[in-house]
């Protein structure tokens, strides 16, 4: 899919990863992006449409379905992490949170939007996945269950809405220089550098892209003997 006259939606633009997304989209000729963020005061980006949409909430994911008819390509980035032990007395809690948002949230938002690209010829979903989605951390475990999780259903919606002719890429990755990081001391790439090799795969027809050498070493161990899921990661 090409980016030059998409009309472009973006989840969780407001800072980040999403705000650079929106970014390039504009930078790269599309033709109105979409900006969505649960304060559309929030959105800063000259250019955008501020859209309100908590991706937790049917209400307003359906009332930006309904708003946005003309979206081609759905940038599934909105996305939380909190730290902690799966073990934590609120380590329950802690990934309910994370799966409503980074799980049901993307799928809320797909199931959505789905009938919106097909009425626009197909489209593109773009969901924001992660090296979590391949293994685990101490510090980010429940983290990495919702990343899993996104993985499947992103493999799952790429065969739901094959008949449409809806490109799903999954874009994987490792740490980004991001709010979400903060405070993480481990190597991190600059939200620019994720977002071009991201587009460029979109544009390229991909199904997946693995987009710096980490979340491409980690690919290629879990079919490893033994798989590198099994234990901590080994950068």
């Amino acid at each position: 899919m090409k980016l030059e006259n998409a009309v472009v939606l973006v989840t969780g633009a407001n800072r980040g990863l999403g705000l650079e997304f929106a970014r390039q989209a504009l930078e790269k000729g599309a033709a109105k992006v979409y900006a969505g963020a649960r304060d559309p005061a929030s959105i800063t980006l000259p250019g955008v449409v501020p859209v309100r949409l908590d991706v937790t909430d049917p209400e307003q994911v359906a009332a930006a379905a309904a708003a946005c008819g003309d979206v081609t390509l759905v940038v599934n980035n909105a996305g939380i992490a909190q730290p902690g032990s799966l073990l934590d007395a609120n380590g329950i809690d802690a990934m309910q949170r994370m799966l409503d948002t980074n799980v049901f949230g993307m799928l809320r938002v797909s199931q959505a939007f789905a009938p919106v690209l097909a009425r626009n010829g197909g489209g593109a979903l773009l969901n924001v996945l992660s090296v979590g989605s391949w293994v685990s951390s101490p510090f980010l475990a429940a983290y990495a269950v919702s990343k899993s999780a996104a993985w499947s259903l992103t493999n799952g919606l790429r065969i739901a809405l094959r008949e449409q002719g809806t490109q799903v890429l999954g874009m994987h990755v490792g740490f980004i220089d991001t709010d979400l990081t903060r405070g993480i001391d481990v190597p991190k790439l600059q939200p620019a550098h994720v977002v071009e090799r991201t587009y460029a795969a979109l544009e390229d027809g991909q199904k997946e892209v693995l987009v710096d050498e980490l979340s491409q070493k980690i690919k290629l161990g879990v079919a490893a003997e033994p798989g590198i899921y099994l234990d901590l990661i080994q950068r």
